[in-house]
């Protein structure tokens, strides 16, 4: 891991298999929409965040897209510090559908390219995630986006989609917070080099209260969500972390300056025992296909 200079926050990097720096924690947008995003990710942007997530779902693009332009304006930061990474939507996924939404997430955020871009659920019911693969590798051939990526794979999707464009994904976008690791999916990720990014690292906030989370903050002097994220990081994870304080964002990106002992992380991660998946499974979402 090399450090992010010229920031406020220092932020390690991890190079992707592409051979693309990254930085290993990135700010998330997921329902942040208009003048809040604009101000959320503006804020991130001057305490140091350079990796900013968003997704045509959000319908967020735009705003995204505002604020980067308006920190580059202002001399914050400049294109090509960022790492902007954005997904295709379920209703777009085919060949020439690919291809039309990754247009419009150019046209959205206003940006001449995307330095990341992810099929964003793999729905294997409909059974069209290779052929949006394919159509991602076909726009990294044209140079418009640097790496392509998925979000919500599991391992035999991941493999195959490998084998069949010879190009592994950089990275695979899942859930993933204490109680629900995935330790088999990140031993598939390992073998494969594709890097784990997490998303909903914090559960749904429930984890923030977590009896074990909060003991091993007041230990650590840290916060819960601090200790959290470094347990993400720490299991060598990319983490995404969304807030629109700019003092939580700080807090957020606080986690390299201290580390877990074995005996913290194994704790948390023991929590996979009596935790589980919180949201919807990509075995099943979203769901059979309907004439």
């Amino acid at each position: 891991m090399g450090i992010m200079s010229d920031s406020q926050l220092q932020i390690p990097t991890i190079t992707l298999n592409d051979g693309t720096e990254m930085p290993a924690l990135g700010f998330g947008t997921w329902n942040l929409e208009g003048e809040d995003c604009v101000r959320a990710v503006r804020s991130a942007i001057e305490v140091g965040y350079r990796h900013i997530d968003t997704a045509a779902i959000y319908k967020n693009e735009e705003a995204v897209g505002r604020a980067v332009r308006e920190a580059i304006s202002a001399g914050d930061v400049t294109r090509e510090e960022l790492f902007i990474t954005s997904k295709v939507w379920n209703n777009e996924q085919g060949d020439q559908e690919v291809q039309q939404a990754f247009q419009k997430s150019l046209k959205r955020l206003e940006m001449e390219f995307i330095d990341c871009m992810m099929i964003h659920w793999p729905w294997p019911q409909r059974g069209l995630y290779l052929e949006s693969y394919e159509a991602l590798a076909k726009i990294q051939g044209l140079g418009q986006v640097r790496s392509i990526a998925v979000a919500n794979f599991y391992p035999e999707l991941l493999r195959e989609i490998t084998e069949a464009t010879g190009i592994a994904p950089v990275l695979n976008q899942v859930e993933l917070h204490p109680g629900f690791s995935q330790a088999d999916l990140r031993e598939a990720h390992d073998e494969m080099g594709i890097v784990t990014e997490a998303w909903s690292p914090l559960g749904r906030g429930d984890l923030l209260e977590h009896e074990l989370i909060r003991g091993i903050a007041e230990e650590v002097g840290k916060t819960p969500a601090q200790v959290i994220l470094r347990w993400i990081v720490q299991l060598g994870c990319s983490v995404i972390p969304k807030s629109s304080s700019r003092k939580r964002q700080l807090e957020n990106g606080d986690i390299f300056s201290f580390e877990l002992c074995d005996e913290h992380m194994q704790a948390i991660t023991d929590l996979d025992a009596s935790g589980g998946r919180l949201y919807q499974s990509p075995l099943e979402f979203p769901g059979e296909v309907r004439s």
